[in-house]
C-alpha cells in the first residue's frame, strides 16, 4: 500500500514528465497537498487506498464554509480527478474513489468581446510602444493564450509556401496547432523585430531589454495598462482571445476551425460563444481574421 506523501510524489513527476508549467505543478501540488493534509488530520487517514469519496466530499464542503468561491472548489475538484486518475492508471489504486466527485455550481461569466471601436482604441493607446503593440495583435489576431504568447520562441515563427505562419507547441495540456498569419500580425512583429534587443542567446520572440522572456505577468501588466489609457473598462488580457472567438464566428468562419485554432479542447467551447456573436455589429465583422 501507498502512503499519501508517496503518491503525492509520485503524481508531481508525472505532472513534471508530461512537460506541464511550472505554475501548473505547483497549483496541483498545493491542491492535493492541501487535500491528503485534511484526511490525514480530520479521519486518520494514512494510505492513500484508505481514502474514500465521503472524505472527498467533506473536503470540499469544508472549503465552502472558509470562503473558497465556487470557482476555486471547481477547480480543488478538478486536480483531485486528475490525482484520482492518475492514481488508477498506475494502479495504486484499484477504484477511483473520485469518479463520483461533483463539481459545484459555477455561475459562468458572459464573455467580454471588445467592439471594434474598443480594439481600435487599444491599438492607437499602443501604436508607439512596438512590443505592446505586437503582442496585443498577436493576441488580437491569433486567439492565442497568453501564457502561449509568453512562450513563442523566433524559431515558432515559420514560412511556407510564401506564407507565414506561428506555431503553437504543446503545452499545459493543449494540443500544438499551426496559424496563419495576416498582414496586420505579420506588420506589427516585423516592426518589433526591428526594435528587438539583439542578444543572441534570447531565444523567445518577446523579451525585456535585458534579453530575458517576457514572463505572462509582464504581459498582463503591460495589456492592461494600455487599457486603461484607452479608456476600455472591465477588460482583461483574456477578452483579446474572446474578441478573436466571436468576430470570427460572427463572420460565419466554420466553427470547427475557430476551435482548433484557438485551442479550445471541446467544440462546446467554442459552441456558447454562439449566444453573444450578435453584439457584434455587421460593420466589424471584417476586422480581424487571420483565416
Amino acid at each position: 500500500m501507498t502512503e499519501l506523501k508517496t503518491a503525492q510524489e509520485k503524481f508531481i513527476e508525472h505532472l513534471q514528465e508530461l512537460g506541464r508549467s511550472k505554475s501548473t505543478v505547483v497549483a496541483y501540488s498545493k491542491d492535493i497537498e492541501q487535500l491528503l493534509e485534511y484526511v490525514q488530520q480530520a479521519h486518520q487517514v494514512q494510505m492513500i487506498t484508505n481514502i474514500e469519496l465521503t472524505h472527498l466530499e467533506a473536503f470540499m464542503d469544508k472549503l465552502s464554509t472558509e470562503d473558497y468561491t465556487p470557482k476555486s472548489i471547481s477547480r480543488k475538484t478538478n486536480s483531485t480527478k486528475t490525482f484520482f486518475r492518475f492514481l488508477v492508471d498506475n494502479e495504486l489504486i484499484a477504484h477511483n474513489t473520485a469518479d463520483k466527485l461533483k463539481h459545484p455550481q459555477v455561475e459562468i461569466k458572459e464573455p467580454r468581446i471588445l467592439s471594434r471601436l474598443e480594439y481600435g482604441a487599444l491599438r492607437d493607446a499602443a501604436k508607439n510602444d512596438s512590443r505592446a503593440f505586437a503582442v496585443i495583435e498577436v493576441l488580437l489576431q491569433t486567439g492565442a493564450r497568453i501564457s502561449e504568447l509568453a512562450n513563442i520562441k523566433l524559431d515558432h515563427i515559420i514560412e511556407d509556401n510564401n506564407k507565414k505562419q506561428l506555431h503553437i507547441p504543446k503545452r499545459d495540456g493543449y494540443a500544438e496547432r499551426t496559424i496563419l498569419l495576416n498582414k496586420a500580425a505579420i506588420s506589427a512583429i516585423e516592426d518589433y523585430l526591428n526594435e528587438r534587443p539583439q542578444i543572441e542567446e534570447s531565444k523567445h520572440l518577446f523579451i525585456t531589454k535585458t534579453g530575458r522572456p517576457l514572463l505572462v505577468r509582464n504581459i498582463r501588466a503591460t495589456i492592461t495598462r494600455y487599457f486603461k489609457l484607452a479608456g476600455i473598462e472591465n477588460a482583461k488580457v483574456n477578452d483579446l482571445r474572446h474578441t478573436f472567438v466571436a468576430h470570427h464566428l460572427a463572420q460565419g468562419t466554420n466553427m470547427i476551425t475557430v476551435s482548433k485554432i484557438a485551442g479550445h479542447k471541446r467544440i462546446s467551447t467554442t459552441e456558447r460563444y454562439l449566444q453573444y456573436i450578435d453584439k457584434v455589429s455587421s460593420d466589424e465583422k471584417t476586422e480581424l481574421g487571420v483565416l
